[in-house]
C-alpha cells in the first residue's frame, strides 16, 4: 500500500507538477515515469488475480483498495514501466487520504504536465479508467 508523501492531495499534485517542469521535453519526462514506476511498492504475485485487474486498460493493472483509519490505501502494479509510473503518480494523489478528500479532488496535474496530450489513446483511456475506479471506490467507502 502507498503511503502519502505530501501532506495534503494538493501539495502532492504542486509537487508533480514542480517535477515535470524540470525535464525540457517528452523523452525525459516518459524515462522519468519509467523511473517513477520502480517506486511502487511490491505488489503480492497472489494479488494478480482477475478480481483485482483495472478493467479499461490495455496494460495489465492489478488494483487492491483498503480503508484503514478512515483512509483508503492503494496497491497496485502493471506489466508496462510506463503505465507502472502513471499509477505511482495517481496514488502519489489518492492513497491514504480520506474518501472525502478523494472525491473532492480533481487530478490537475494530468493538463498541467501535458499527460492527456503525450500519452497514447489507449494510455489515456486506461489512466482515465484508473482514476475513475479510485474516484468509485471512495464514493463507496
Amino acid at each position: 500500500m502507498l503511503q502519502p508523501t505530501e501532506a495534503t492531495a494538493d501539495a502532492a499534485q504542486d509537487a508533480i507538477v514542480e517535477e515535470f517542469a524540470f525535464f525540457s521535453d517528452w523523452s525525459e519526462r516518459y524515462q522519468y515515469l519509467i523511473d517513477l514506476g520502480k517506486r511502487l511498492p511490491a505488489f503480492p504475485e497472489e494479488w494478480k488475480t482477475e478480481q483485482n485487474r483495472l478493467q479499461g486498460c490495455q496494460s495489465k493493472v492489478w488494483i487492491v483498495p483498503e480503508l484503514k483509519d478512515g483512509h483508503l490505501l492503494f496497491a497496485a502494479a502493471s506489466d508496462s514501466s510506463i503505465v507502472s509510473g502513471l499509477v505511482y503518480l495517481a496514488l502519489r494523489v489518492y492513497s491514504g487520504r480520506t474518501p472525502e478528500i478523494i472525491k473532492a479532488t480533481t487530478p490537475v496535474f494530468v493538463d498541467a504536465i501535458g499527460l492527456s496530450r503525450h500519452l497514447s489513446a489507449s494510455r489515456n483511456n486506461g489512466f482515465a479508467a484508473l482514476l475513475a475506479f479510485i474516484q468509485h471506490t471512495a464514493e463507496n467507502a
